[in-house]
């Protein structure tokens, strides 16, 4: 495996400033049009174009999740976990279409000021609270020491904790210009992104096909992949059968066959895409048809990001089958499935190995600095400002805001030093939709009947929220071992670990049943007429031609994509 030389060194130092000084550039050029306000720092109000929104969306999301994460599941499950960007693409049509518009005639700013202008200030409260703990203890840690450890490990080892610090610092360089030095920066960390990350597709077929003797064809690799791991392309995960080996049903309880469409799929992607403080800011600031565009233009690309994310990782397992990899696969002696991306990228040729790993760390710093504003966002507009000093003013509020930039990047850093939370133990992108399910089901809930149901009250909302939080322990932890391995709602599985487990997005939808129904009910109990619903004119979803033709071509793609793979 080659190691980093100094042309590799050189590529990520000028990545690094690239994006530094143009960050720079556009904080300059903010603060001399005197643009100082908490509304351009938290939103970069009207100031950032479709292009700059969708690429935003995408950098943030394409972040160390993606990167290690998916490439980790590709090794393990295979193209079915394409199934979380294949329907992300739907979720952003969706939202597009009828949640942005709402947003943005009620003139929302942050998720929890929608929940207090649709429901209440203790609703509010709650929800802000539970954001901040999920965005903290999972998302940006999560997104730090995977991040850390990939490329730690592509650099020989022993460097974990100061890649940490160096990560963080880098994303505060960005974060600290507010979010239109995060958007238009971003614009440049997908084009790295995307480059670098095709490479390392390119290498890694490549790899597959020099390993069999094929020469250096990346189509042949492709073809032998497909051949030698015909299971790894599929879209759908067989039920296990009774005396089923373990790896088989842990692909289940990862991605459960066709079960996890009739509710896990949609609940993940439309709680992250349109319920979600880190996402929706993006666009928030925007105009409607800006905001829309940007939001398909990420859609569109949402497709094609399996090619970078999901076959490196089965270029790794088809790799390791066969009697490669086996040394690059393991951390500290141990075998881990997060590996697999940075086992590829060993093995990138000098130069084009430090373009890839300036991808890899553009989008762990993108995701930092995105989770990081949002975490400022909520806290000082929805805590600070509103239950701890109620006077302050925009300056106040904008170093209030940057000051907490600081403490969540430093939790962050002292959370992922020994991975106290567990991260790497099942795995970085199972750990992260595992923990965010424990509370997405009540926040789509809310939402969904928020927007759409006049009669939904604010006493229904928190009821709502801790059935949600209530259900997901129940279901996640103890149904099992309280009603039995299968019932008509669900079957639990050996989780290898001497105990039975339900798949986690089977038991978002059953949370998300039971959280619908304790709303629903509690809001019939109530008063007929709700002072506080939202009045949405059919008018507002009207679609442009353009949008629908958007719209159009990426279901007939996504629909060619099923087709082939189902």
């Amino acid at each position: 495996m080659n190691k980093f030389s100094t042309i590799d060194y050189v590529i990520f130092v000028i990545y690094f400033i690239v994006v530094t000084s143009y960050g720079y550039w556009v904080y300059s050029r903010k603060k001399v049009k005197g643009v100082s306000d908490s509304h351009d720092f938290f939103l970069a109000e009207g100031s950032l174009t479709w292009w700059a929104i969708g690429a935003s969306l995408i950098a943030s999301n394409i972040s160390a999740e993606q990167f290690i994460g998916t490439s980790g599941q590709g090794f393990e499950v295979g193209l079915a976990v394409a199934a979380y960007e294949w329907v992300a693409a739907i979720a952003l049509i969706i939202v597009a279409v009828w949640f942005i518009p709402i947003f943005l005639k009620n003139k929302i700013f942050t998720m929890p000021q929608f929940l207090h202008n649709r429901y209440n200030e203790t609703v509010s409260f709650i929800m802000a609270i539970f954001w901040l703990l999920l965005y903290v203890l999972v998302n940006l840690t999560s997104i730090l020491y995977l991040g850390a450890l990939a490329i730690n490990n592509l650099m020989g080892g022993g460097y974990l904790h100061e890649i940490i610090i160096a990560l963080s610092i880098f994303a505060l360089f960005i974060t600290l210009g507010g979010m239109k030095v995060i958007g238009f920066t971003d614009v440049i960390q997908v084009l790295v992104l995307v480059i670098g990350g095709l490479a390392t597709t390119y290498i890694a077929l490549t790899l597959v096909s020099e390993h069999f003797g094929l020469g250096k064809d990346a189509m042949a690799g492709l073809n032998k992949m497909m051949s030698d791991a015909p299971d790894h392309f599929k879209m759908m995960m067989a039920k296990p059968k009774p005396g089923a080996p373990q790896e088989e049903i842990n692909k289940y309880l990862a991605l459960p066959g066709i079960a996890m469409y009739f509710a896990g799929q949609w609940i993940v992607n439309l709680n992250y895409w349109g319920c979600n403080q880190y996402i929706t800011q993006r666009a928030l600031g925007a105009d409607l048809k800006t905001a829309r565009t940007g939001i398909l233009f990420a859609g569109l690309m949402k497709l094609t990001m399996p090619v970078i994310v999901v076959l490196p990782g089965i270029a790794a397992y088809v790799l390791y089958k066969n009697g490669a990899l086996h040394q690059e696969m393991a951390s500290g002696g141990h075998f881990k499935i997060d590996n697999a991306y940075s086992a590829i990228l060993g093995f990138l040729p000098t130069g084009l190995k430090g373009l890839s790993v300036a991808a890899l760390t553009a989008a762990i710093v993108a995701s930092l600095a995105g989770k990081a504003n949002s975490i400022s966002t909520i806290f000082t507009l929805d805590i600070y400002k509103k239950h701890i000093n109620k006077e302050a003013g925009e300056k106040s509020m904008v170093v209030f805001g940057r000051l907490t930039i600081v403490a969540a990047l430093v939790f962050s850093i002292i959370l992922t030093w020994k991975d106290l939370l567990g991260i790497g133990g099942e795995g970085g992108f199972t750990f992260i939709q595992k923990y965010t399910g424990f509370i997405s089901p009540g926040i789509f809930a809310i939402f969904i009947l928020g927007f759409f149901w006049k009669r939904t009250t604010s006493a229904a909302a928190i009821a709502g929220i801790l059935t949600s939080f209530g259900m997901s322990v129940l279901f996640n932890n103890y149904a099992p071992k309280l009603f039995g391995h299968e019932t008509f709602l669900y079957t639990a599985f050996p989780n290898g670990k001497g105990g039975y487990e339900i798949p986690f997005l089977i038991c978002m939808g059953l949370s998300f049943l039971f959280t619908m129904i304790v709303t629903i009910g509690v809001s019939l109990a109530g008063p007929k007429v709700n002072p506080k619903a939202l009045e949405i004119p059919r008018t507002m979803f009207k679609v442009e031609k353009s949008t629908m033709a958007l719209i159009i071509v990426t279901l007939i793609l996504l629909t060619m994509l099923y087709v082939k793979f189902w």
